[in-house]
């Protein structure tokens, strides 16, 4: 399931879940509640869970040790905060995924989105909002990167001056996003020091750039200085982060605590599980080193 189908899934009701009103971590060996160490700020994308009621998602987010939700629109941040969680990315521009920054015919609609958004954002303690490059559509990659620094310039001044970050992602062009153009991170990395703020930074998901690049942990550690958020996802077919999959994200973590950072980390595999909550405490447990 792609992340536009299952938001399409949300959008339009999806059939109540029967999984009860309160999740226990009971994938850990001693059967009681997870206890997190503390480490790692965790959180999830809640496109993942599109059959799963907002309430009982956010309950049981709560009860996993979650600190925020990634991938909310402004009409969702408020219920994540009344449950005492953050929305720690939230959704961006109108357009999606394959229109974005690169094309300079949207600059000026792009900024008018941002500038809309950024000051609601902030004013809610959220401070991360996504944004795309936007496919290739014939867009040598230089020339991408400068489109893009250059409609991103007076949108990152305005998130700098409420201190939120304009986060962009990295997609694998290869498998779910083709022709997508930020899709390596020495692109990215190159784009961040072209635009030169610290208020727009890289969200490195491993699941795109093990596709791309594979040598995740050499990468994090050489560009860490640009990401400022991490997404989770099991390497084939973006599903659970256990041993069913190639990578091992135990070691992944402990190398991203080991660069310092201190943002979040958030699953976003899609669960095969019969009980999709308990799959999303499974993937918590791994990841909290």
């Amino acid at each position: 399931m792609k992340r536009k189908e299952a938001i399409k899934l949300m959008t339009a009701g999806a059939a109540s879940s029967a999984l009860g009103g309160s999740v226990l971590a009971k994938s850990n060996t001693s059967g009681d509640k997870m206890k997190l160490k503390g480490n790692i700020n965790h959180s999830a994308c809640r496109w993942c869970y599109g059959k799963v009621p907002m309430d009982t998602f956010l309950n049981a987010a709560k009860e996993i040790g979650l600190k925020g939700i990634d991938l909310l629109g402004p009409e969702e941040w408020q219920l994540a905060i009344d449950k005492g969680l953050t929305c720690s990315m939230s959704t961006g521009d109108k357009f999606g995924i394959t229109r974005g920054f690169n094309d300079p015919s949207l600059h000026d609609a792009l900024y008018e989105n941002y500038a809309n958004l950024i000051p609601k954002a902030a004013d809610h303690g959220i401070r991360n909002i996504i944004c795309f490059s936007g496919n290739r559509n014939g867009i040598s990659d230089e020339q991408g990167m400068i489109n893009c620094a250059k409609g991103l310039e007076p949108v990152v001044k305005l998130a700098q001056k409420y201190g939120v970050y304009l986060v962009m992602e990295l997609l694998n062009s290869k498998v779910n996003h083709p022709d997508y153009q930020c899709d390596h991170t020495p692109w990215g990395g190159a784009l961040c020091e072209m635009v030169g703020s610290d208020h727009f930074k890289l969200l490195y998901d491993i699941y795109h750039m093990q596709i791309m690049e594979g040598d995740v942990i050499a990468t994090i550690r050489k560009y860490h200085q640009y990401i400022n958020h991490y997404h989770t996802g099991g390497v084939p077919g973006r599903h659970e982060i256990n041993e069913t999959q190639e990578l091992y994200y135990p070691a992944i973590m402990k190398a991203i605590l080991e660069t310092g950072f201190n943002g979040f980390v958030a699953q976003e595999f899609v669960p095969t599980w019969n009980d999709p909550l308990n799959a999303l405490a499974k993937g918590v447990e791994i990841c909290d080193v």
